[in-house]
Parts: structure tokens; C-alpha cells; sequence
């Protein structure tokens, strides 16, 4: 008994010890980070004078140089840092400028020599800053690094640093097929990568929207978003018929959204498409497109199984001016119980919101025509200052108020 009862002692006392040495540890490890820090805050401070220096250097036709003197290692880590941050806001010849610095200076060399180490750590650091400064050499070294990470935070950095510095699109588009394995809904985060590159990106958006990878394609559609590259059109017009449905839907948001003008019988076979979301986001155009030649199509899409396709064509029917209001009215007295609810909540709802400021002519006058329709096919309008029915309002199903 007392043998086991020493060695469960023992255990104790070693136990204490290595908790007591783990928070020393931990201890020096706070107190090293933080002088460090207040000693970077120093150096910032003390080169103050410098950056105002490059500032005004930026704008005046000379070569950009280092501060005089012998700079220690952290200092100069301080400068690299002002210097990729710059990078990052300017472009152009500004850019360019902080760029050959950051070479003259060493600062390249330096985390080009760093990335290849065999601590994880430094790795990692160097990733972040050769991307930062644009260093095409170090893409090689990054994309290797980037096929052994695993998914995570440190993936999409190594990624992004590899868009940022390479300057062939081929590495490019071998970056993305890496970067589409660590992850498999990552294609936004991957577009925002994709256009981080310097290069001129409509060639890379044509071939990823005609790349028989659906992954590929997905990215290339969500990069188009904010993009006007009248190029790939003729390569979106072909989405629009793809048969994944997540592609065709988003293929028919960017087509909908870039065409100024839509033939009928486009508008007819995307209306008759058999994806819902796709049917809804016509209904959608449709009215802020002010095409008031398809109110008879949606009219008929107030009958749709689908809410979202009732509710869009319901609200583009009610931009469409008087002629889509009336269709409206007309749905809330001979149509269908789905369609008489859509057309009456959606009618509710124009003549209160038209009906809240009469400062402008326009606003007073297009009011007025729809208060004159609402009259002819409902009797008395509806009071929008009190949200009620005035005495004697015939509603849709009889008049109550004998």
C-alpha cells in the first residue's frame, strides 16, 4: 500500500511541476510578445519621418531608398510591413515603385529564402508577405505549399498570395483547381481570390464559363458579378440552357441582370423553365426591365405552384404603370384563389406606398390613375391614413354593408 501511495505522490509532485513550468512558460511567452511589440510601435515611431519621406518620394520622379544607417532586423520588418500595406492601396506607378523597393531593399530575397525552410511558422509569414510585395518567383515555392495545406484560413491566404503575385494565367487557373479541392462551397471565396490578380481577367472568365468543370464554371459566374466583360456573353447565353441547376440559375441571374433587352422567346422559355428559382428571377427582371409587353406572361405566372414566381410577378406587375395595376385588379376579381390573394396583397400594398407622398406631380398623377382603377373595380379606395376601409367599399365577393 504505501509503495502505491509514493509513486501516486510522485505523480502529484510532477504533475504540479510541469503546470507550474507550463505557465512560466507561458508567462515569458506573453512578456517576449509584448516587447516586441512596444519595441515595433518604437521603431514605427522612429522612422515616422521616413514614410512622410516616401510619401512625397512616391510623387516625384526619383528612386525610392532605404533609411540610411545599419537597420536591425525588426526595423527592417517594420519598413517591409508600411510597405506592404501601401501596396495594397496603391496602384499603378505608385505600386510599382513600392515593389522594386521592396527588391532593392532585399526584402524578396529575404522571404523568398524563408519559404523554404523547414519550420511550418516562417513558412507561413513569408507566404503572406511574397504575396504582398507581388513576387512572381515565389509562386512555385506557394503552390506547393498550398497542395500540403490543409483546409483552413492558412489555404485561402497562400491562395490569395499566389493570385496576387503570378503573372501567367495558366498558374492561375492551377491555383483555383487546388484551391476547389479544400473545400466544397468555397466558389464566392474563390472568385474574390480570383480577381485579386493584376492580369487582365475577361480571357481567364471565358475559359473558366466554357470549362466542362461545373466547379470551374461556378467560379467564373460568380466573378462576373460587378464585371462588365461584354466578351462573354455569347459564353453566359449558353449557361443559360446548362444542365445543373445551380449553374443555370445563377447563369440566368447574371444574363438577366447584363442583357439590356430580352427577346420573347427567351423570355417565354426561361418563364416555362422547370426551376422555380430561375422562373422567379424573370418575374423579377421582367418589371425592373419595365417590359410591358410580358404582362399577359405575367399574369398567367400569378397562377405559378411556386410562392417566389407569384410574389416577383405580382411586384414587376405593379411597376409596369397603369397597365400592369390594371392587370392586377383584373387577377383579384377573376382569378383563382392563389391568384386573387397575390394580386390583392400586392395591390394593398402600391396604393399605400403611392399613396404616402403626393409632393411630387409625377407621383400624384400616376397615383391618381391607379386610385381610378381601384375605384372601377372595387368602389370606394381604400383611406391609407388610417389603414381602413371607408363606408361602403364593395370588396371582392359581394358588398357587405346592406
Amino acid at each position: 500500500m504505501f509503495p502505491n501511495l509514493a509513486l501516486a505522490y510522485l505523480f502529484l509532485y510532477i504533475c504540479i511541476a510541469l503546470v507550474v513550468v507550463g505557465v512560466i512558460l507561458l508567462f515569458a511567452m506573453k512578456m517576449s510578445h509584448n516587447g516586441k511589440q512596444r519595441k515595433m510601435e518604437w521603431y514605427e515611431s522612429k522612422q515616422r519621418d521616413y514614410f512622410t519621406y516616401l510619401q512625397t518620394a512616391l510623387t516625384e520622379n526619383r528612386q525610392l531608398k532605404l533609411p540610411p544607417g545599419k537597420l536591425a532586423p525588426l526595423e527592417r520588418r517594420v519598413i517591409q510591413n508600411k510597405l506592404i500595406e501601401w501596396i495594397d492601396q496603391f496602384k499603378g506607378e505608385y505600386r510599382d515603385k513600392l515593389i522594386a523597393l521592396c527588391r532593392e531593399s532585399g526584402f524578396v530575397e529575404h522571404d523568398l529564402k524563408e519559404l523554404g525552410r523547414l519550420r511550418y511558422g516562417r513558412q507561413i509569414d513569408a507566404a503572406y508577405r511574397l504575396g504582398g510585395m507581388r513576387c512572381p518567383e515565389a509562386v512555385p515555392g506557394l503552390m506547393e505549399l498550398l497542395k500540403d495545406e490543409k483546409p483552413g484560413p492558412m489555404a485561402i491566404m497562400i491562395a490569395r498570395s499566389i493570385a496576387r503575385s503570378t503573372v501567367r494565367q495558366g498558374e492561375l487557373k492551377e491555383m483555383l483547381e487546388v484551391l476547389l479541392t479544400k473545400g466544397k462551397s468555397i466558389h464566392h471565396l474563390a472568385a474574390d481570390i480570383l480577381l485579386e490578380t493584376s492580369m487582365d481577367t475577361s480571357k481567364m472568365l471565358i475559359e473558366l464559363l466554357e470549362d466542362r468543370n461545373p466547379d470551374f464554371v461556378k467560379v467564373g459566374l460568380v466573378a462576373m458579378w460587378g464585371q462588365a466583360v461584354p466578351e462573354v456573353m455569347p459564353a453566359l447565353h449558353k449557361l443559360v440552357g446548362a444542365e445543373q441547376r445551380d449553374v443555370r440559375a445563377e447563369a440566368v441571374k447574371l444574363y438577366l441582370s447584363a442583357s439590356p433587352a430580352l427577346r420573347d422567346e427567351t423570355i417565354l422559355k426561361l418563364m416555362q423553365d422547370a426551376d422555380p428559382e430561375v422562373r422567379a428571377e424573370v418575374a423579377q427582371a421582367l418589371g425592373s426591365k419595365h417590359a410591358s409587353g410580358s404582362i399577359p406572361l405575367l399574369r398567367k405566372a400569378l397562377r405559378d405552384e411556386d410562392w417566389r414566381v407569384r410574389y416577383n410577378s405580382a411586384e414587376s406587375l405593379a411597376k409596369l404603370g397603369e397597365p400592369g395595376f390594371e392587370a392586377l385588379c383584373q387577377a383579384a376579381v377573376q382569378g383563382t384563389n392563389v391568384e386573387r390573394e397575390i394580386a390583392m396583397q400586392q395591390i394593398e400594398s402600391t396604393m399605400q406606398h403611392t399613396g404616402t407622398d403626393h409632393r411630387a406631380v409625377e407621383q400624384m398623377i400616376a397615383y391618381n390613375k391607379k386610385r381610378l382603377l381601384y375605384d372601377r373595380y372595387f368602389g370606394s379606395p381604400i383611406d391609407h391614413r388610417t389603414s381602413k376601409k371607408r363606408t361602403g367599399v364593395a370588396t371582392v365577393g359581394g358588398d357587405y354593408t346592406a
